[in-house]
């Protein structure tokens, strides 16, 4: 123990790392050879039952393959084991490849999504029209609230529930020193559209647990002005905890401080980084200056930055769009209005390189890299093997069976491998990561797609076919004479 405090050597830290390198390999192998172990007993399960009750008097040849699948599968798991080295290298191959290609497709597949246009459920965003970024004067919102619910019917926005403003608040735990670890960006808000209006937030994405803490905070942030939600990402990086009281000031909103209690999290995942205040207590504040002033702050007629509303159809957005365009209302500043799907494309148009490369590079090269790894071992498992596939084919096997063996023995480790490879993401970085971290506008976490339960073993079984597609067809075409003539 030292004044600094207690150090672990270098050379300890070198020897845990490789200690805890095996042990990690180890965890990701026993899925693997356990659900083997189990399909295996599944196969000689099968295998004895259609031999004990003789396939019930099946036609001959349909008996034969009923008699021969189970047989045949049973073979293809002894191969596997007879080999346990190169198996648990192309499975971890695997494994390792099908987790980055399901990341990437789940941020492409998600972005998509969000950017896809919408016929039900159009969310639509106002913003000004010449000016980033946007500065409206706060009473535009009464109006756009306004012409948003009194459409025709069965086009109007619900005025409790589908209806956003927001005010951007920069802010700073220490005004000498705005650093990444003092400052909190705020979402100034009404508290009850957290629960209806906020992506990512509702029944169908978030917990019950995490939903009724989020309704309680709502709660409390209507009886307390002065509560906040931050993200916990940015609860660490400004070392504070839940129940604390501090002070913040302001940087955009110059000369405004806020004392705010830190009254809860959001659910991890899109918002770790985020914090909401509420916009009555911001409104306050922009009073208190003008009282202690004597004059207004030079951003109060400019506070309101994004108008949202939702639309249960296409037609209410351009009917909604149609009334605020029309000449004299809401013109000074003018505004746009614009599908959600249609903005977030517009925004993330400074990435359009980044994802271009994500969708026609990175995974087609993951996707490559294990379609090498399994075609290298299974070349080499050919090699090794030549003895044995000509033993079988003067035992009778048709080329065909030699194809297939090879083949069912690779899409098997591959299937495996990418189911466990999803599965475990899936698991990991949805239920206890909340995502994983990749900064692509104001996306900052990713969580890994539904769909990734079926794409990893699919991903799985597509490359290894591949890969063993000419090491297989190699093995189908040994001739026996060449290969005892070599052992003679």
């Amino acid at each position: 123990m030292s004044e600094q405090g207690f150090s672990i050597p270098a050379p300890v830290l070198g020897g845990i790392a490789l200690l805890a390198v095996p042990l990690v390999v180890l965890v990701i192998l026993l899925p693997f050879f356990a659900v083997l172990g189990v399909t295996e007993l599944a196969a000689r399960a099968a295998s004895w039952v259609a031999e004990a009750t003789g396939v019930f008097g099946l036609p001959g040849k349909l008996a034969a393959f009923v008699l021969g699948v189970p047989k045949f599968a049973v073979m293809m798991f002894k191969n596997l084991r007879r080999s346990l080295v190169r198996t648990s290298l192309t499975y971890l191959a695997t494994f390792a490849g099908v987790i980055v290609v399901a990341m990437i497709w789940s941020v492409l597949s998600f972005l998509d999504n969000v950017m896809a246009e919408k016929a039900k459920d159009v969310k639509v965003i106002v913003t000004e029209k010449f000016q980033v970024p946007s500065q409206m004067p706060p009473s535009y919102e009464a109006g756009l609230t306004a012409e948003a619910t009194s459409l025709s019917d069965g086009l109007a926005a619900d005025p409790r529930k589908d209806v956003m403003s927001w005010t951007f608040v920069g802010s700073t735990t220490d005004p000498n020193n705005r650093t990444l670890e003092t400052m909190v960006f705020f979402f100034t808000m009404d508290p009850d559209a957290l629960l209806t209006m906020m992506d990512d937030l509702d029944e169908n994405t978030v917990g019950r647990s995490d939903r009724r803490r989020l309704e309680e905070h709502v709660r409390e942030m209507k009886s307390n002005l002065r509560a906040v939600v931050l993200g916990e990402d940015r609860l660490a990086a400004i070392n504070k905890k839940v129940g604390d009281r501090i002070k913040l000031y302001s940087f955009n909103y110059k000369d405004i401080d806020f004392e705010v209690e830190i009254i809860g999290t959001f659910p991890r995942g899109r918002y770790d980084n985020s914090a909401v205040m509420n916009l009555e207590y911001f409104r306050r504040s922009l009073d208190a200056y003008e009282r202690a002033k004597g004059q207004r702050h030079p951003l109060a007629d400019k506070s309101l930055n994004l108008f949202w509303a939702r639309f249960p159809e296409k037609a209410g957005y351009e009917q909604y769009a149609e009334r605020v365009g029309q000449p004299g209302r809401f013109s000074s500043p003018a505004v746009k209005v614009e599908m959600s799907n249609a903005a977030v494309s517009s925004f993330l148009d400074a990435y359009k390189d980044i994802l271009w490369g994500m969708r026609l590079l990175m995974a087609p090269f993951i996707l490559g890299v294990i379609v090498l790894i399994v075609a290298i071992s299974y070349s080499i498992g050919v090699r090794e093997r030549q003895q044995e596939m000509a033993i079988m084919k003067v035992l009778g096997f048709a080329p065909w069976q030699i194809l297939v063996l090879i083949l069912g023995e690779a899409v098997l480790v591959g299937a495996l491998s990418g189911a466990i490879a999803t599965a475990v993401a899936w698991g990991m970085i949805n239920h206890v990561m909340g995502g994983f971290a990749l900064p692509i506008g104001f996306f900052g976490k990713f969580k890994v797609a539904n769909a990734a339960l079926w794409w990893g073993p699919a991903v799985g079984a597509f490359a290894a076919a591949v890969g063993s597609f000419f090491p297989a067809w190699s093995a189908r075409k040994v001739k026996v004479t060449e290969v005892f003539s070599r052992i003679a």
